[in-house]
């Protein structure tokens, strides 16, 4: 029996790898409040996704279904997951989170089933965002993958092809590291046809994410300002770990002298020396495809970031 949200909570319904099920918990709500700069990527989802739940009859006039897709890529780490969550803490909706491995690994056999199941209960329950994540998972072109792969993907594309009727309501974003190595089938026009590239975060992105990894711990004077300034290109995922390098360094230190010490500018400086930022090997497959194959400016967004950025 459903139960009433409380306020600034929204239900998740996600796989549970230790009860092997999808299961529905209540997580504080994000909104596009939660998410610093980003500001065309916002715009293009609000015009897709949250304009028609706010105002229907526009589309409506231009008999234009509530619901649709997009497909968020970028280098791994740099938040498709978290940002897919605020779309539902935008409008207020459940937040169905499909992890494709977890499919394939759990339910060997029964996929299909199972997927067209999620699709029905996420039918049900609209308006909600459905996020599909580790899309890569499902491999390239259907002709090079497993029996078991391609009937799951075969199954997608029946499921994604109710969108413009029995899915409306339904507000499906994929996640991929590699778009140019999905099935073309998944890219056809009304499945994952409208692209959207989340980037490394911005610096004073970085800086927040510093804060947040160094609250509560420890420290002496540290200079996050000049940290975010030195880690360009760096992931959400890779500040994590330079903050854990930089913990490790002055947990290193208390142990050898028997009290506490805090982590310093030293500890960073000593991690940043030791980590690079692994998005640049992403980057350089980028924009070979956004180069040489491309024919349709898909990826035009990785170049202008990459000519802006100076990504070498």
């Amino acid at each position: 029996m459903e139960h009433e949200m409380k306020p600034g909570r929204t239900k998740t319904i996600m796989y549970d790898n230790e009860k092997n099920k999808m299961v529905e918990i209540e997580k504080r709500l994000e909104t596009f409040d939660d998410v610093g700069g980003l500001e065309d990527v916002k715009k293009k989802i609000r015009t897709d996704f949250i304009v028609p739940i706010q105002s229907p009859e526009i589309f409506e006039a231009f008999g234009k279904k509530i619901g649709g897709s997009l497909l968020f890529y970028g280098p791994p780490g740099c938040g498709k997951t978290f940002l897919a969550r605020t779309v539902a803490g935008e409008i207020n909706a459940r937040f169905f989170h499909l992890d494709i491995q977890a499919i394939l690994s759990k339910w060997l056999g029964e996929s299909e089933q199972n997927l067209h199941e999620l699709f029905e209960d996420a039918r049900r329950q609209a308006p909600c965002v459905l996020f599909i994540d580790e899309l890569d998972a499902l491999g390239g072109n259907r002709q090079h993958i497993s029996h078991h792969t391609r009937t799951l993907v075969n199954q997608l594309l029946v499921e994604m092809d109710g969108s413009a009727s029995k899915n409306e309501g339904v507000y499906i974003i994929g996640a991929t590291n590699t778009p140019w190595y999905l099935d073309p089938a998944l890219r056809r026009p009304g499945r994952f046809d409208s692209l959207v590239f989340l980037p490394p975060p911005a610096q004073e992105e970085r800086e927040a994410i510093l804060k947040l990894k160094t609250k509560g711990k420890p420290t002496e004077d540290l200079q996050l300002e000049l940290a975010a300034k030195y880690t360009e290109h760096f992931s959400g995922a890779d500040l994590e770990y330079l903050v854990k390098d930089a913990i490790d360094s002055a947990i290193t230190r208390s142990y050898e002298t028997g009290t506490v010490q805090p982590m310093t500018n030293e500890d960073l400086l000593y991690a940043l020396e030791r980590r690079k930022p692994t998005t640049l090997e992403w980057f350089h497959t980028a924009k070979s495809y956004a180069k040489f194959s491309d024919a349709n400016q898909e990826y035009k967004d990785v170049l202008d970031y990459i000519y802006k950025h100076d990504v070498n």
